[in-house]
């Protein structure tokens, strides 16, 4: 009797760790989700045939970002249909984990590269770089190039510092971005 009493109580316990550790899990699981800050989602998609990262913004808004036409300097497998889905990538992670607040320029191993920053004056590391350029280009000329639309025309979404660095207010400058037809 005791004996049965004994794994009748084992089996409860057993239960009872079980069922404690799944909703452990599923809550950390779900609390590890990407939030998708504002409701934004970078993409890889094409217009007029070439490969464009876009963001659709949490208002339904679908915004070009980067058109990727050349395929002439960096060396296969490095197109620019893979470079605007790595790209898109990496802005949808900078996003995400909330560093997505400015886009700076700077240089990382020698090359002009353009990053995500959470402030003004970031510097370029690997973990928040969003593309490499050319070498040899401005990468501040460049990249106001690339983002050179209404975002950027409307005013106070551009800084310059020092070094010819950029830093552009990433959600002013969606804010004020040009639409794009779906």
């Amino acid at each position: 009797m005791k004996q049965r009493l004994f794994s009748q109580w084992c089996i409860g316990l057993a239960q009872t760790v079980t069922l404690a550790s799944l909703t452990a899990l599923t809550t950390i699981a779900t609390t590890n989700q990407p939030s998708h800050a504002k409701g934004q989602t970078f993409y890889c998609g094409k217009s007029k045939g070439i490969p464009v990262t876009f963001v659709r913004t949490q208002d339904g808004r679908k915004v070009t970002i980067v058109r990727w036409t050349s395929n002439t300097y960096f060396p296969p497998p490095w197109t620019a249909q893979r470079r605007c889905e790595e790209v898109s990538r990496r802005f949808q992670r900078s996003n995400d984990n909330g560093s997505l607040k400015n886009i700076t320029t700077g240089t990382l191993r020698g090359e002009p590269v353009v990053c995500a920053g959470t402030s003004q004056n970031t510097a370029c590391t690997s973990n928040n770089l969003l593309f490499t350029l050319k070498r040899g280009v401005n990468p501040s000329a460049t990249l106001r190039r690339l983002l050179d639309r209404r975002g950027l025309a409307a005013g106070n979404t551009l800084n310059e510092s020092a070094g010819d660095t950029i830093n552009i207010d990433f959600q002013l400058y969606l804010d004020n971005a040009t639409v794009e037809p779906d």
